[in-house]
């Protein structure tokens, strides 16, 4: 697909069609997440790169904290 730069206002944006943003289930106000590739590609994604790391950090804590969880789930 290819997209075309544009100016809006003081910036320079990208558009994405309708059927992209339907597709991928983004709309307006939602969060993308841009990672540069090293063959100066670039990688548009709804993925967040760092989710990986806070749901490690999450397994961690319920692993340390496992019986108090169990306790409070009951």
């Amino acid at each position: 697909m290819k997209l075309q730069l544009k100016k809006i206002g003081n910036s320079t944006g990208l558009i994405l069609p309708k059927e992209l943003l339907a597709r991928l289930g983004l709309q307006q106000g939602d969060e993308v997440f841009l990672t540069e590739l090293p063959d100066r590609g670039v990688k548009l994604s709804v993925y967040n790169p760092q989710h990986d790391k806070v749901m490690e950090v999450g397994r961690e804590v319920f692993r340390e904290y496992r019986e108090t969880f169990e306790a409070l789930a009951k």
